[in-house]
């Protein structure tokens, strides 16, 4: 009997889940057509067309498996992840953290996918869902208001949504480094020679105190008719935290612990920190410091920081919508739509939070969607791995409770507490959690994509990825 040809493959959406999405299609050997609206319509948060732009922090976080998006980063890797291949190819030094420079890291994403010939690009606002084919909605919390009306009326839901603040970006030429110094937090991953790889502003008492009374002065960005702002816990801007406590910066983006002066072992009242944003180490992003304030404000404000005093800014912070869908009502755990399967949704629209956690959902949508173009029924992987963690939160959180949530542990089953007598300790435990994950969904991976699968790895989807971005 001769194969059935697949029927076409539609992703609406190239930022990181979408394209990943995108890459592990055309690995498998399956072509799709990609739609992005950018450069022809910009969101309020992008400035190009390049694929996978990141338009807040540079920082992928943790990169190690102790961490659950550590753990995440492993199992993408695992999975062959083309955002982690970026990602590890224009990493920047950032201690523990996994931080790229974004304009490099955005280029190697659209190389290669503009290197894959089983992905169409196609240029232009998508204003409806297609009633034909397999769909992926990967827009992001930024989709165009047709878009989102299509959504809406598509899945008879009203949609929710908060707020995400996006923080400055400075000119590391115009940073006094007599004041400020370079120090990585208790001097951890720090290689034999290297000053660090954060520069910290420290303050005294009394600036300290004086910035914030400045904070809680300044103006900041109205909304008509969203007074009650739901902002997303780990995107707080600096204005709101400061409003919820004196202390709340310093013991929040502000701590000073571990940062001492590595000259004269000061220890600081406060510290801003600032991380390298490009690989030429001429932009720095201010960590953890979003704010909504008035473009005016925050160079008031900012230029009260101890070695900030003449910063010049290449971007200013910024506050934007987010957008997501309650996931739980609509979506099965395979990101399907209950209402009409052949439709699925991935990325921050689904109600992850964060690059790798929008990227990780583009991935399990790119596998799964192969399942149902092959006419197999798609398999969740175990909810002992992040990914499986991540979709049951997608899915099987309540309702009324659901919110955009990072990957944690707390989202995985607990692991073993005790090795015979002895207790562990909590780094250890996440240990054994993170190595039972990352052998369970190896396990996954034979399963659902078995002999054939792995015979055509090095595909011409893989040699791509690795000529196109080669520098």
């Amino acid at each position: 009997m001769p194969m059935q040809t697949p029927p076409p493959i539609t992703i609406i959406g190239a930022g990181l889940a979408g394209s990943e999405a995108a890459w592990q299609l055309a690995r498998r050997g399956l072509s799709v057509r990609l739609h992005e609206m950018r450069p022809a319509r910009l969101t309020p948060a992008h400035h190009t067309g390049d694929m996978a732009e990141l338009v807040c922090s540079n920082s992928f976080r943790a990169d190690n498996i102790e961490n659950a998006v550590g753990l995440l980063h492993a199992e993408m890797r695992q999975l062959d992840s083309l955002i982690m291949r970026a990602a590890d190819q224009t990493r920047l030094p950032a201690g523990g953290a996994l931080a790229v420079d974004r304009e490099l890291f955005s280029q190697a994403v659209t190389s290669a996918i503009r290197a894959q010939p089983l992905i169409e690009i196609v240029a232009g606002e998508v204003q409806e869902v297609p009633d034909d084919g397999l769909v992926l909605v990967a827009s992001g919390p930024l989709t165009s208001d047709a878009l989102f009306s299509a959504i809406r009326s598509l899945t008879g839901e009203e949609h929710l949504s908060f707020f995400d603040a996006i923080a400055p970006v400075v000119d590391a030429e115009t940073i006094d480094t007599t004041i400020a110094y370079w120090k990585s937090r208790y001097d951890k991953n720090l290689a034999e020679g290297s000053q660090g790889d954060y520069l910290n502003c420290p303050m005294n008492r009394e600036q300290y105190e004086a910035f914030v009374d400045a904070l809680l002065a300044a103006q900041t960005v109205a909304f008509k008719g969203f007074e009650d702002v739901p902002y997303f816990e780990g995107c707080m801007p600096i204005e709101v935290m400061a409003a919820r406590g004196r202390d709340t910066l310093r013991f929040g983006p502000m701590k000073p612990v571990g940062l001492e002066h590595p000259v004269s072992g000061e220890v600081p009242y406060a510290v801003v920190q600032l991380r390298q944003d490009n690989r030429a180490r001429s932009l720095m992003n201010m960590v953890g410091f979003q704010t909504k304030m008035k473009y005016g404000e925050q160079l008031r404000v900012l230029r009260m920081i101890p070695g900030l005093e003449e910063a010049e800014f290449f971007r200013l912070g910024s506050l934007h919508r987010n957008t997501f869908i309650r996931s739980p009502l609509l979506l099965d755990a395979t990101l399907r739509l209950k209402k009409d399967p052949r439709i699925l949704f991935a990325g921050q629209i689904t109600g992850v939070e964060g690059y790798v956690e929008s990227a990780a959902m583009g991935l399990m949508a790119g596998t799964f969607l192969a399942d149902l173009a092959r006419g197999h029924t798609p398999l969740a992987p175990p909810a002992t791995t992040a990914h499986g963690a991540l979709l049951g939160h997608i899915s099987g959180t309540r309702a009324e409770d659901f919110q955009p949530m990072n990957i944690n542990f707390g989202l995985l089953p607990p692991g073993p507490t005790r090795d015979g007598k002895r207790r562990l300790g909590k780094a250890e435990r996440r240990r054994k959690i993170a190595e039972r994950a990352l052998a369970d969904l190896a396990a996954w991976h034979h399963e659902t994509n078995g002999p054939a699968y792995a015979q055509g790895e090095e595909s011409t989807c893989s040699r791509s990825m690795s000529t196109s971005t080669a520098r």
